[in-house]
């Protein structure tokens, strides 16, 4: 019994490289093609695919978005695996209950090893309502992103930086720093708590008493002594974080380590 997929990608090179890697696999019936948000919320209700690859980062309504539109429709959902070029969305892909997560250019290896998770789940004795239960749980309960500007004191100038382009935050001697990937300079904020509040809590992990961290930011982690970690952040200089015992067991959790 052939797998029934839709390919949502508001690229078309992506969605006929993507098309070409499942036409080639045998128990694989590609049965729409979507280029945007919306169009895959209609897709889903009318096509019913199995399993739906989906782009992250659209215009208008992203991938996150049509879970959520998805929800509020009540319609019945498929399994989802992310495609995307960018590795950063992987936490929050995994939050949502995704399958599995591509990056692009997707190799037919990984593409295949995917689809074996699906094959999974679908034979899986587990009722589809409860998995589909679960979902519902973790998407609502996912905090919506703030868009929070801060203010940020750089070689004598008040700069204003978009929350999501903070890769981490640290406090010496009082004094908060914020590094992003074009300056770094002092924020105004008094104390990491007070900074913590104004930032989105799915994305903004306090990996130590001294730091706090964006995890789409996160290039490496970095296993060190007695069973702890560093993380290499994807600032100009790469800085190594600790993460502290007591956050060792969530980094665990955010990242499947």
């Amino acid at each position: 019994m052939k797998i029934s997929a839709l390919i949502v990608d508001d690229e078309q090179p992506a969605r006929d490289e993507l098309g070409f890697l499942l036409k080639g696999l045998p128990d694989v019936e590609v049965v729409g093609l979507g280029s945007n948000g919306v169009e895959a919320v209609n897709l889903i209700r009318e096509l019913a695919p199995q399993v739906v690859f989906l782009d992250v980062q659209m215009p208008g309504l992203d991938g996150f978005g049509v879970i959520k539109k998805l929800l509020e429709k009540k319609a019945r959902l498929p399994f989802f695996v992310f495609a995307t070029a960018y590795d950063h969305y992987a936490v929050q892909a995994f939050e949502v209950n995704a399958i599995d997560y591509l990056l692009k250019p997707i190799a037919r290896p990984r593409l295949e090893k995917a689809l074996a998770r699906v094959r999974r789940e679908l034979e899986s004795s587990e009722p589809a309502a409860q998995k589909l239960e679960r979902l519902v749980q973790l998407v609502e309960e996912r905090p919506i992103a703030q868009k929070t500007k801060l203010l940020v004191k750089s070689a004598g100038r008040l700069v204003l930086v978009n929350s999501d382009d903070i890769i981490y935050a640290s406090i010496e001697d009082g004094v908060i720093t914020i590094v992003t990937r074009e300056l770094e300079g002092q924020s105004n904020f008094r104390t990491v708590e007070e900074l913590q509040n104004n930032l989105d809590p799915s994305i903004f992990w306090r990996a130590h008493r001294s730091f706090l961290v964006n995890i789409n930011r996160i290039k490496e982690v970095v296993p060190w002594f007695k069973s702890t970690y560093q993380l290499k952040m994807d600032d100009r200089k790469q800085t190594e974080i600790p993460v502290s015992r007591a956050q060792t067991r969530r980094l665990r959790e955010l990242l499947n380590l």
